[in-house]
């Protein structure tokens, strides 16, 4: 089995090229996903989540509020990190479940796990290749204003917690640049993987 990390930034393209595989064959592994389900009742992170940060994240239903949560990690770095070490370890040891599971289905298949943050973790060694999704910083801006209805203040300090792209090529394998059309982006990442498909084999 390859194991292929997918990479990017804020609202730099890489969800589109991760469906992209996905839809040629790939497994797909949305880091995101899995840290979404980690905080639901019952998840692994649930009760450490609320001791650390209280009950005041719930909602009605007993559900933690991923907004409120936001909320107080949003401009205190010593929070978000100690949200981190809550939530990531129980993401990856899922994610190396789902890995051993393909691995023992297809032998010869392509995993590909999507995270925003396989560069800054040194996760990014445990794979055979890396693929970053790329655009301009201008871009990521309008994108993540766009999409999540966000102030132009609130992306850039968000921006400003992560590595920038342009820093992140130097560790890429391949790149993917998401700044022109939808089309150019599909053809790329079909490109790419026609490569990864003569690796596996």
């Amino acid at each position: 089995m390859l194991k292929i990390a997918l990479t990017g930034g804020l609202a730099s393209g890489k969800s589109f090229a991760g469906e992209i595989l996905q839809r040629l064959g790939c497994l797909l592994i949305k880091a995101d996903a899995l840290g979404h389900e980690v905080l639901l009742p019952g998840g692994e992170a649930y009760a450490d989540v609320l001791s650390e940060f209280g009950n005041n994240i719930l909602n009605d239903e007993g559900f933690i509020e991923r907004k409120k949560l936001a909320a107080l990690v949003f401009f205190h770095p010593g929070r978000l990190e100690a949200l981190n070490r809550l939530v990531h370890p129980p993401v990856r040891a899922r994610t190396e479940r789902m890995l051993a599971d393909f691995a023992a289905t297809d032998p010869k298949g392509i995993a590909v796990v999507e995270a925003a943050i396989h560069i800054e973790t040194g996760g990014y060694r445990a794979y055979d290749r890396l693929i970053l999704a790329w655009c301009l910083p201008e871009q990521q801006i309008e994108r993540a204003m766009h999409r999540d209805a966000s102030s132009r203040e609130e992306v850039m300090v968000r921006l400003s917690r992560q590595m920038p792209l342009e820093e992140k090529r130097k560790f890429a394998h391949y790149v993917v640049d998401t700044s022109g059309r939808k089309e150019d982006t599909q053809r790329q990442t079909e490109e790419i993987y026609q490569e990864l498909r003569r690796i596996a084999q």
